[in-house]
């Protein structure tokens, strides 16, 4: 480890603990290292650092808060693997080898400090500075959506009427739907009967080599004619049953339509789209009765 200066732990309290940890990491001339893959080191690092920010705080000076931290490295490095009674010794003879770089009073902060944070919680400390153990980490990326910026409040729509604007766009929705697929279905049978009669005509051709009689005419005619016949009943079938699917879903637009929601807080009078909402049947009956009563005068 190297030693650090008085200005060094100087300059480490100083700053903030993220960019203190960094510079205590320069200071000792330690690599660059992943925080989550090497959390020996990195727990390693917050021992050095909380021992500062302890010295500082205890009225330590700058060459003593320096002098901490070579304490505390040389304390962790003798007591690997030892227990904990040998462990209380080995602090007991440091904290008297330091007696000439530090008061009395430094002293027993430091024996206090050490056995309130170091001896108390040794196992532990053991447990993770000299245990290696078996790393198992996974890592997962995940993409953070951030929802969408939401439009104006003066854009905004009553819940009401919103839903009633959706039920009426369902419905169109649907009826152009069943518009176009009345048009691919018409497609479909035209071509299904291009093939069918194309195959009549193709079969009656190989099978005869010679003029046909008028009875065999009749007959190929006949069938040309069934088949267009079949597939103009089905093609009729199914447009009367979308005619009366399109007049039903008109009738739900109508009944809608009819009988729009008034949106809270009411419209006030001349306001833009007041006279798509406001408009209520009991106004509309009132109109009418107005004009009738003009008419008998």
């Amino acid at each position: 480890m190297a030693l650090l200066t008085p200005q060094g732990v100087k300059e480490v309290f100083q700053l903030q603990k993220p960019e203190g940890r960094e510079h205590l990491r320069q200071l000792l001339n330690w690599e660059d290292f992943d925080e989550v893959r090497d959390s020996r080191r990195s727990i390693l690092l917050d021992i050095f650092y909380e021992s500062i920010i302890f010295a500082v705080g205890k009225g330590f000076p700058w060459v003593g808060v320096a002098q901490v931290v070579k304490f505390t490295e040389e304390l962790l490095q003798e007591t690997k693997g030892c227990p904990i009674t040998e462990a209380v010794k080995i602090l007991g003879d440091k904290l008297r080898d330091y007696q000439k770089q530090f008061n009395t009073a430094h002293l027993l902060a430091l024996c206090d400090y050490f056995h309130s944070t170091f001896i108390c919680h040794y196992k532990l400390y053991q447990y993770v500075l000299v245990q290696d153990r078996e790393v198992s980490l996974t890592i997962t990326h995940l993409e953070v959506c951030l929802p969408p910026q939401p439009l104006p409040l003066a854009q905004g729509v009553d819940r009401d009427v919103w839903r009633h604007k959706q039920q009426v766009a369902e419905l169109s929705m649907v009826e152009a739907q069943k518009r176009a697929h009345v048009l691919l279905l018409k497609e479909a049978l035209h071509l299904e009967e291009e093939h069918m009669l194309g195959k009549t005509f193709e079969d009656a051709s190989t099978q005869q080599r010679r003029v046909l009689k008028t009875e065999e005419l009749e007959n190929l005619v006949k069938e040309a004619i069934c088949i267009q016949i079949a597939c103009l009943k089905e093609l009729l079938q199914y447009e009367i049953q979308i005619t009366f699917d399109i007049l039903d879903l008109k009738l739900q637009k109508k009944t809608l339509n009819f009988n729009p929601p008034i949106p809270f807080p009411p419209l006030v009078p001349g306001q833009p789209g007041q006279e798509e909402f406001v408009k209520s049947p009991k106004a509309n009956k009132e109109k009418k009765e107005k004009k009738a009563k003009t008419k008998a005068k």
